[in-house]
């Protein structure tokens, strides 16, 4: 499957991660207090909202390769709920190893896709396709990376932009 402009979604996924190392270098520079300070946003603190996030790239992952997802409770990353954040960082970047195998494997991009969920206390049944699934994973984050940023802009970071255009594009400065 290509993307609008022939992008694959591994290559939309490599920028992901690329704006994930940048987003988890400014969250290693936070105090435990400070990396567990709750927000009226996201899943309320730094920690929740990062464990949550990478916990779906998990299940999706796994969706992706046709195995069972189990509830969030059961996953691996369910243990980093109540950890510091170095455990976090290094189990997340052996996940991105991989997500990023499991997209690489896709062969039908419009292979269906059919799992029931329990998130949110309901219990539902979701209908896709291998690319609805792989575009859930990516905007997944970005939603969750938002409220990152926003979390650490109110702890006096100087979380900047890390729009695909600002790490992605070739950029040549006309004037000085």
């Amino acid at each position: 499957m290509n993307l609008m402009g022939g992008i694959h979604p591994v290559e939309a996924y490599d920028y992901l991660v690329l704006a994930r190392s940048r987003l988890l270098d400014w969250v290693g520079q936070l105090t435990h207090a400070q990396y567990a300070q709750e927000f009226p946003i996201g899943h309320r603190t730094i920690r929740a909202t990062l464990v949550h996030v990478a916990s779906a790239e998990w299940g999706y992952a796994r969706r992706l390769q046709g195995q069972p997802v189990p509830p969030l409770a059961e996953r691996p990353f369910a243990r980093y709920a109540s950890e510091p954040f170095p455990p976090l960082q290094q189990a997340w970047a052996e996940q991105a190893d991989r997500t990023r195998t499991a997209l690489l494997e896709v062969r039908d991009w419009s292979a269906p896709v059919e799992y029931v969920s329990t998130f949110g206390g309901r219990k539902r049944r979701y209908r896709t396709t291998a690319a609805g699934v792989a575009l859930q994973l990516l905007f997944h984050e970005v939603h969750h990376r938002a409220q990152v940023m926003f979390m650490l802009r109110q702890l006096g970071f100087d979380a900047t932009n890390l729009d695909y255009s600002v790490l992605a594009f070739l950029v040549e400065d006309l004037e000085p």
